[in-house]
């Protein structure tokens, strides 16, 4: 007990933060099985519900627009009840999620069963963070942060790659059947979290005693703050191109003439790359460089969109890995400029951590739907391919913006 108190955000002994952070990742393991397996049966569920791409587009899009609502509620909930029984939470919302898309039968109750799993995922992008700022400090908390950032671009790629290959055929052609398995693991995924984190929850809450209370006055301070405004234009773009990759990549790639089972294989490419990228490309980005990083990321977004346009070979197969790598870290070192910005409070950093989120989530409701018309609109993906150009244009000249500003939050960025 005196160790704790003389450095309560960190438990004894070292493994201990590791088991907490192995059952964090497993949660975000399932979020991203839980996106990937939608992305996957777009054909099949279209086909049987009659669902076209700019109505399926919208569809996707309903989980980040829930989550847009949700996020400032579940963030004061975290601060309240803790973050172990929040995370178990946001696993059993999850499942349910996906167990209703397997009873779905019009549109609307699709919409609505995508849409509630918005409500479990502030739980988890915001209180995922906060368990690894009580439980690491310096190079270890960005070790931690590139390593749970794996979760969701690893269950990702497990869903692209074995949904139609494995899953469909194992459940006889159903999607339906798919779905209910998903939803299993993921409920299970809560019950090890539950297990994992069971001993150490004092740890896991170490901050909330200490914590500010909610106001709206904290989010105006914050908003005004220029270097926070740009950064949260970035996450709108970062998240759009996400969200929409996330959900329409196996479609782009059907488009080209490959089989679905291929389609997933190739969709997993990102993915794969992405993995490696969130481990090594969070600890390249120090305080000196992070903005170059940050501009290497979306000239890499930019070449990808161009490279996949082509047919099925090497050049689309380098734009694949190009924009896996930027998916991988964009979203972490644009949170690192944001919590290491000096001009931000230390006792604002959650605030401002759900801020991004909330912020971020505008762009990942625009992008499913976004595609799904411009599909429609144009009847090929191509169109969506060079509005992802333009987007990763505009993130470039934000960023070189945030380059620019005088004094606050940049100096220590760019000494």
């Amino acid at each position: 007990m005196t160790s704790a108190t003389a450095a309560p955000h960190r438990p004894a002994p070292w493994y201990g933060r590791w088991m907490i952070l192995a059952g964090v990742w497993l949660i975000y393991f399932c979020f991203g099985v839980t996106i990937a397996s939608m992305a996957s049966l777009i054909t099949p569920i279209s086909a049987e519900t009659g669902i076209g791409n700019t109505a399926m587009g919208a569809i996707l899009g309903a989980w980040p627009l829930t989550y847009i609502f949700a996020a400032i509620p579940c963030g004061i909930l975290l601060d309240r009840l803790g973050a172990r029984p929040m995370l178990f939470l946001a696993a059993l919302i999850m499942a349910g999620s996906v167990a209703a898309r397997s009873f779905a039968e019009t549109p609307t109750q699709l919409l609505l069963a995508v849409a509630f799993f918005g409500l479990g995922g502030p739980l988890i992008s915001v209180g995922a963070p906060k368990i690894i700022a009580n439980l690491f400090d310096g190079k270890a908390r960005a070790t931690a942060m590139g390593f749970y950032v794996t979760g969701p671009y690893l269950g990702g790629l497990v869903a692209l790659a074995l949904t139609n290959s494995v899953m469909m055929p194992l459940a006889d052609g159903n999607w339906r059947t798919v779905m209910l398995i998903y939803a299993a693991l993921v409920a299970a995924s809560g019950l090890v979290w539950l297990v994992l984190s069971g001993a150490r929850t004092g740890h896991i809450d170490a901050d909330a005693a200490g914590s500010k209370k909610f106001s709206l006055t904290a989010f105006s301070g914050l908003l005004r703050l220029p270097e926070v405004r740009l950064i949260l234009v970035l996450s709108i773009g970062i998240f759009f191109i996400n969200h929409a990759l996330n959900n329409w990549l196996p479609e782009i790639l059907l488009s080209r003439g490959l089989s679905p089972v291929a389609a997933g294989y190739w969709a997993s490419i990102p993915s794969i790359v992405g993995i490696i990228g969130a481990l090594i490309v969070p600890r390249l980005a120090t305080p000196e460089h992070r903005l170059k990083v940050m501009a290497a990321l979306f000239l890499a977004t930019l070449t990808a969109s161009l490279l996949m346009q082509m047919q099925p070979g090497l050049p689309m197969f380098i734009g694949l890995a190009l924009q896996g790598l930027a998916r991988g870290s964009m979203m972490t070192v644009a949170i690192l400029i944001l919590m290491e910005s000096p001009s931000v409070p230390k006792d604002r950093l959650g605030l401002a951590g759900g801020l991004f989120f909330t912020t971020a989530e505008i762009g990942g409701v625009l992008g499913p739907p976004s595609f799904g018309f411009l599909s429609d609109l144009g009847g090929s993906f191509v169109i969506k391919l060079v509005s992802m150009t333009v987007i990763s244009v505009i993130l470039l000249l934000v960023l070189l913006r945030l380059r620019s500003l005088p004094g606050s939050g940049q100096d220590r960025i760019n000494p």
